[in-house]
């Protein structure tokens, strides 16, 4: 079992017993386990429309999470990917409906058809009025004579609850539904498949693709793609839905189908929200969790053209954790800094040598993120080699507002460029490090000098010392070698480097919490770094025949600092 299960046996079962602990007496449940398992309302009387969903277990939070006042009044659950019995859904309609009905939404699959309405049957046979709709919003297949039931149910869900919940009659609640059905549509897209409990997990989707058009139950998409970023995927969905939208307002909700990160998340509804479609969405639910298939490293989108009075019964409130909300789009605000905080821009200067040196030293520095990442894997959260490429990206991008023919003032300007565009304690930690540079040479120390105060100012904040496994384990002896010229420099940095994959204990930094096993033979990848700069600087041609710093002060002649 490679999840968090006792047994697919009791997977539902339990599961359901943990949402009815939490969920402070709002839900019960019918005595009826494990063959009838129903979640209803506490609360319910029976005197409004009764709304009951339901289908196979591994959607959550769909359909149990969304029993409650203003959505649906019971949920019946069947086994992981598989309809519920007759007799469940029975009892389900039998101990919600009163003398003003009930509505089934079901999903267009066989299993779910044929049992709900063969309950629907025998529900009417006891006298019951109960009405059924039937939800097909996947657009993925759009030949097939029936579409399948996805994330577009919950707006069924929704607006069929509150209008339940605003005294409507059956007729006008099972009118509005199919309104709603007919008015959405859906498409998926997964990068991998989902793990079944009890089950071997199915790899079938190669690195570098995507399942376009997939259901929710683990079954294949209909289309397999190749995936180049989410700006692409999100375009090749949105193309396939703007095929089937009109010229009205619609509403967009994001589902995630269980394994994406809320990070991921955002990221797609940003590209959404600057996609072909962008124009004709005017609000958003999401992006959450709401019909999942299991674990599955995918999201789906729908859309729904809805009208002001269906506006208003989706954003109607409802004290369910699983519903996200319905939001405005509008577009992302920005506030001025604070006075103090907005950063004064260096007078910006020329000098090709220097503009040529930094930006050899970002492409390096660029060129080894997936080496340095492998590294910091072994003993951190693998972004090192991300962290300081994207760092040298944008001091790239920030060359031509640099003063590039004044080193005092140079040194000061990459310190602030890192601090606003470097991310975690390495980013404040090198923007230490350059602004006391900056400090030091603008007091008349020589280039490296004013490099080794900056380095000391940066030990004393960030507390890190030679044998703590960081980048000082590097730069320190590289530093005090750079007499010697760029190969004595070189052949200390790449000591000190390799000296760190003896080291089993770390004292600074994520690599504290990593356990001697896994230290011990990886080099620190901030070590690494400084290692390969200061080789590449040594192997640089032009750099051959000048073998030591410049003596004078860093803010005379920039000649010398080619060195």
């Amino acid at each position: 079992m490679s999840q968090f299960l006792n047994s697919r046996e009791k997977a539902v079962t339990e599961a359901i017993e943990g949402l009815l602990v939490a969920s402070g007496g709002a839900l019960s449940r019918l005595d009826g386990f494990p063959h009838i398992r129903v979640v209803v309302r506490s609360d319910w009387d029976k005197s409004k429309v009764a709304i009951v969903s339901g289908g196979g277990s591994g959607h959550e939070p769909a359909h149990a999470g969304f029993v409650g006042k203003g959505m649906l009044t019971a949920a019946v659950c069947g086994d992981i990917f598989a309809s519920p019995s007759v007799d469940a859904i029975l009892a389900g309609i039998l101990s919600v409906t009163g003398p003003a009905g009930c509505l089934l939404i079901v999903k267009n699959y066989t299993g779910d058809r044929l049992n709900f309405g063969l309950a629907a049957e025998r529900a009417r046979a006891f006298g019951l009025n109960v009405g059924m709709v039937i939800v097909d919003d996947d657009i993925a297949l759009p030949h097939l004579p029936q579409s399948r039931g996805v994330a577009g149910t919950l707006f069924v869900h929704k607006i069929a609850g509150a209008l339940s919940e605003n005294d409507a009659d059956l007729e006008t609640i099972t009118e509005a539904a199919r309104h709603v059905i007919a008015g959405t549509r859906s498409i998926g897209m997964s990068l991998d498949t989902c793990t079944v409990p009890g089950s071997p997990k199915e790899h079938r989707i190669p690195e570098g693709r995507a399942e376009l058009g997939l259901g929710i139950h683990g079954e294949a998409g209909v289309e397999l793609v190749g995936y180049t970023g989410v700006r692409a995927a999100v375009a090749a969905m949105v193309e396939r839905l703007a095929a089937t939208m009109d010229d009205r307002p619609h509403v967009v909700l994001v589902n995630n189908l269980g394994g994406a990160s809320m990070l991921e998340m955002s990221v797609i509804v940003h590209e959404i929200a600057r996609s072909a479609i962008s124009g004709k969405i005017s609000h958003v639910i999401g992006p959450a969790a709401m019909m999942t298939s299991l674990d599955m490293h995918g999201f789906s989108i729908s859309v729904f053209p809805a009208d002001k009075k269906e506006l208003a019964l989706l954003a109607k409130p409802v004290a369910l954790p699983a519903w996200p909300g319905l939001a405005a789009i509008k577009p992302a605000a920005a506030l001025a800094l604070p006075d103090g905080l907005t950063p004064i821009a260096p007078l910006a200067s020329k000098h090709e040598p220097t503009r040529q040196f930094l930006t050899d030293c970002c492409n390096l520095l660029i060129l080894s993120e997936m080496d340095l990442n492998a590294l910091d894997a072994k003993s951190g959260d693998g972004d090192t080699g991300s962290t300081l490429a994207g760092a040298a990206r944008a001091l790239i991008d920030a060359l031509d507002r640099l003063p590039l023919s004044d080193y005092t003032q140079l040194f000061r300007a990459m310190g602030q460029e890192l601090s606003q565009t470097m991310g975690g304690s390495s980013g404040v930690l090198l923007a230490i490090f350059f602004a006391a540079a900056g400090d030091g040479a603008s007091s008349g120390l020589a280039i490296r000098e004013a490099l080794q105060a900056g380095l000391y100012r940066m030990q004393e904040i960030g507390g890190a010392r030679l044998g703590d496994r960081t980048m000082v384990d590097a730069l320190l002896p590289a530093l005090d070698a750079l007499n010697g010229g760029l190969a004595a420099a070189a052949h200390a940095a790449r000591a000190g480097a390799d000296m760190t994959a003896t080291l089993v204990h770390a004292k600074a930094g994520r690599a504290a919490y990593i356990n001697a096993k896994q230290l011990e033979g990886h080099i620190d990848p901030g070590a690494e770094a400084v290692a390969r700069l200061f080789e590449y600087l040594a192997g640089r041609s032009d750099l051959s025949e000048q073998h030591a710093l410049d003596k004078r002060p860093a803010s005379a002649s920039p000649a010398g600092y080619r060195q």
